[in-house]
């Protein structure tokens, strides 16, 4: 409560006294101006406390888009240009319309190294709603990426994802780790990995690590990925000339099975690239459960 109190004002307003002199006083007198202060009071009128509205709700403006195809490119362009995407038809005029459960299992994913995310799914699954977040990283994280899809339909876009992270990325995948559909883990470790060096990504931290195989359709794949943050931006490449085959490394895997498969495997392959060039190693890597 404020109480009223009295103040002043302090008008000066001039007033001309002019007096005229008489002929006998020998000399004209003028007389200075006075200046006649007037003090006015009045009350202050007491002051209102001005209660603010709550603060207007931003329209978010959604990107809309349509159709399944590309739906991990979108997913992570969204993401590190923080665009609020709609994706609408997702498999509208198939048998088995909606998302299926590997990009299911791709958005949740996305939910665990992100922070702030917000994802809505239709009870058809044909439209997405997607709200992107704050790439966070982490370490000590895991995830199973199911029987559906390999490792490697992960592995794409969770590496770029974890470059421009808060904190560096440490995840364990759990699932296939070779089939017929995706790159395998070996494949993104001696290409992908090595490539992604190219373009100033610091080479501490930056490890694919095999814990165990896994193939359909049982599964039971471990690998895990770690992913050093970028402080700067991304150095360009031109790449012109691809240069020779200079020697060739490969690895023979094999699962549940004798070791013998590994070694007839070897030898036949051997037989093919030694006629190229005789720098040709390829290791075993053998999983008896």
């Amino acid at each position: 409560v404020y109480q009223p109190q009295n103040f002043g004002i302090h008008l000066r307003i001039p007033t001309a006294l002019a007096s005229s002199s008489s002929s006998n006083a020998g000399g004209g007198k003028e007389e200075d101006n006075e200046i006649e202060t007037y003090h006015r009071s009045r009350k202050r009128p007491p002051l209102q406390k001005s209660f603010g509205g709550r603060p207007k709700m931003v329209k978010t403006n959604y990107m809309r888009l349509k159709g399944s195809q590309n739906l991990r490119l979108r997913l992570l362009l969204s993401t590190l240009s923080s665009t609020p995407i709609i994706i609408d038809d997702i498999r509208a005029n198939d048998t088995w319309p909606g998302l299926r459960p590997y990009e299911i299992s791709l958005l949740r994913l996305i939910e665990r190294v992100c922070d702030d995310c917000v994802v809505e799914i239709n009870e058809t699954g044909t439209k997405l709603k997607y709200k992107p977040g704050t790439v966070m990283g982490g370490k000590y994280l895991v995830h199973d990426c199911g029987l559906s899809r390999s490792i490697g339909y992960f592995l794409e876009p969770l590496i770029v994802l974890g470059l421009f992270g808060k904190k560096p990325l440490s995840i364990k995948l759990k699932g296939i780790t070779n089939d017929s559909k995706d790159p395998s883990v070996d494949t993104f470790r001696s290409t992908t990995l090595q490539i992604v060096k190219r373009f100033g990504v610091p080479t501490e931290g930056l490890e694919l690590k095999i814990e165990g195989r896994g193939v359909p359709p049982k599964g039971g794949g471990e690998v895990i990925l770690s992913v050093p943050i970028v402080h700067s931006s991304l150095t360009a490449v031109n790449w012109i000339d691809e240069g020779m085959v200079k020697r060739i490394r490969g690895v023979s895997f094999s699962t549940r099975v004798t070791a013998q498969f590994e070694n007839t495997m070897i030898h036949s392959s051997r037989g093919i690239f030694n006629r190229l060039l005789p720098d040709v190693h390829i290791f075993t890597d053998h999983k008896a459960g």
